[in-house]
Parts: structure tokens; C-alpha cells; sequence
């Protein structure tokens, strides 16, 4: 897709001097970063429409799953701001009108969705955000009842179904496995 290349193009020339990639990763953001955040694509059913990207970055997974599925909203939520300021160019120059950028903390975009105040997800993704059991503690209240949060385990993950019902999950649990899991916690 043109859009995935203009988008590792932008992580090459703007997220590394910015350090929001690791220089160690230059050689390979196609494969560690942009394809591997398009796993996630698996995890979204039909109905899906709208997904929350926890402390998104540089804007993986976010970036890559809007460029693939166009007909969903995609919200990334950044608090630190250089970092929120990275996602409006990108999402600026690659004309992405499904996403639109949160800058504000985790839980205070929990806040206000318990509030009534912005709109629950299907979906959330966690990517290099946090342990699971904090991912699974801040997308929570993100999400609808029913809704999934999508957390990319690394490959130190050793039970990824035991972690989910140890951090809580009252919801289906289930894992895509690959070189690293990703696990899929449903909300009830």
C-alpha cells in the first residue's frame, strides 16, 4: 500500500531524529514496527467501528491498522506532547481522515467516557504501552461491554490467558500466537 510506505518514509525521516523509534530499528521498521502492528488486524470483527490506541507514539499500531481498515475511527491517545505533535503531521501528510489524535493521559479519556462525555470503543490496542495488567486496567474503561483490548505481549509472555485472569479480565480471553503473542481481552 502507498500509504503504509509513505508512513515508514515519515517513521524514517521525522520518528527516529525525534527518537520515538529506536536507531537499533532503522534497518527493519517495515517488519518490527508497521507490519507487526498490522496483526492486530485479526482481532477486529465486522462490527468493530471504533478503537482506542493506548499511549500510541509514534503511531503504532494506530497509524498502520487506520491505513488498512479505512471505513473505522481510530482514536490515538498521546499525552506527552512532541509525541501528539508527530501523530497530527503524520496524520496531516497521509490524509487519514479515520483518526484524530487525544492528547491527554489514558485515564483521564477513561473519565470522561464513564462520564458520559466521550463516546466507549469496541476495541483498544496496547502496543509497548505497559504491563498487561495496567493495559488491561486503563483500556477497560475505554471500552463498551463487549469491547476488546488487543495488548501485543512480548515474547517474554510466558501464559498469556493466566496474566488476563490475573489482571481481572472478566471477558473472553483469547491469543493469536506469532513471534510474539497478542492477546485479546474481552469486557463483559
Amino acid at each position: 500500500m502507498k500509504r503504509l510506505d509513505e508512513y515508514e518514509e515519515l517513521l524514517r525521516s521525522r520518528a527516529l531524529p525525534m527518537g520515538l523509534i529506536a536507531a537499533s530499528d532503522a534497518e527493519n521498521l517495515r517488519e518490527r514496527h508497521i507490519d507487526d502492528s498490522l496483526r492486530a488486524t485479526q482481532a477486529f470483527r465486522e462490527d468493530d467501528a471504533r478503537c482506542f490506541d493506548l499511549g500510541s507514539g509514534a503511531g503504532l499500531p494506530g497509524i498502520p491498522l487506520a491505513i488498512a481498515l479505512p471505513g473505522r475511527e481510530f482514536v490515538l491517545i498521546e499525552s506527552r506532547r512532541r509525541r501528539a505533535g508527530f501523530l497530527e503531521l503524520a496524520i496531516d501528510l497521509l490524509k487519514l481522515e479515520n483518526v484524530r489524535v487525544l492528547p491527554d493521559r489514558v485515564e483521564s479519556v477513561g473519565e470522561r467516557v464513564r462520564a458520559g462525555r466521550t463516546a466507549p470503543a469496541d476495541l483498544a490496542t496496547a502496543r509497548a504501552f505497559a504491563s498487561l495488567e495496567r493495559s488491561w486496567r486503563a483500556a477497560a474503561p475505554l471500552l463498551r461491554p463487549g469491547g476488546r483490548l488487543v495488548y501485543f505481549g512480548g515474547r517474554g509472555l510466558e501464559d498469556p490467558v493466566g496474566a488476563a485472569r490475573s489482571a481481572g479480565v472478566d471477558g473472553e480471553i483469547s491469543v493469536l500466537d506469532s513471534s510474539s503473542p497478542l492477546v485479546i481481552m474481552g469486557r463483559r
